[in-house]
């Protein structure tokens, strides 16, 4: 819990700093509708794909929403990401809002993985066994990839892109989604050394990076489209 209120605070400090140096086009009112938005799509995607994740361990019921636990970061980030564009739809915001927030949540997200690690066994976020010997014993005599220090390593050189990108010229949106693309994809992969219940040769996470990803990439040929007609 530490980490994670430092991960939400990290984030938030870096989104602040960004925000004065960068601008906004939205005003607050709008700004703080977009974020509230988020707030709620990450708290019910997280969940959501937290308890599909652990339902071929424990069951599918309806009171484990009440159950402390059981959150996915790319539920709460597809989740975050499907609720604010509805709520753009409805205030009828039609530029592209999410760069703001891309080195932001690197940046908290890693120091959350940072709380996972320390969290060892309890926390399901760590590795399968592994032989290499940066291998972490988390208290039961076995070696794992610490895959959470592999995530912290991985987010930390994305924002140290993400910010250069910000620093040149871009398309509006384009560092968000290319955030998102490739944490997204990094999951795709990282999960394979992850010991969880597989379903047709992916992990629910993994099955919801691959549409993230489809759908990511149905937008931008959807813009490209746009840019070659105009």
């Amino acid at each position: 819990m530490v980490f994670e209120a430092l991960g939400y605070a990290g984030g938030y400090a870096v989104y602040r700093r960004l925000r004065e140096r960068e601008g906004d086009a939205l005003n607050d009112e709008r700004r703080w509708a977009v974020i509230a938005a988020a707030a709620v799509g990450a708290l019910v995607g997280a969940r959501a794909l937290g308890l599909l994740e652990q339902a071929p361990k424990i069951g599918l019921h309806w009171s484990d929403w009440l159950r402390p636990g059981g959150k996915t970061i790319v539920g709460g980030l597809l989740g975050g990401w499907i609720a604010v564009e509805i709520v753009k739809l409805v205030m009828g915001v039609k530029s592209r809002t999410g760069d703001l927030f891309a080195v932001p949540l690197c940046v908290g997200i890693a120091i959350g993985r940072i709380g996972c690690f320390f969290a060892g066994l309890s926390d399901d976020t760590y590795g399968t066994v592994t032989t290499l010997p940066w291998g972490v014993d988390f208290g039961d005599g076995v070696r794992r990839h610490p895959t959470q220090l592999y995530e912290f390593v991985f987010l930390m050189g994305l924002a140290w892109v993400l910010w250069r990108w910000m620093q040149r010229p871009h398309g509006e949106g384009q560092v968000f989604r290319g955030f998102l693309a490739a944490y997204l994809g990094w999951r795709l992969v990282i999960d394979f050394i992850k010991p969880q219940p597989v379903v047709a040769g992916l992990n629910w996470i993994q099955w919801a990076c691959v549409a993230g990803l489809v759908v990511l990439g149905a937008n931008e040929w959807m813009r490209r489209r746009e840019i070659q007609t105009v």
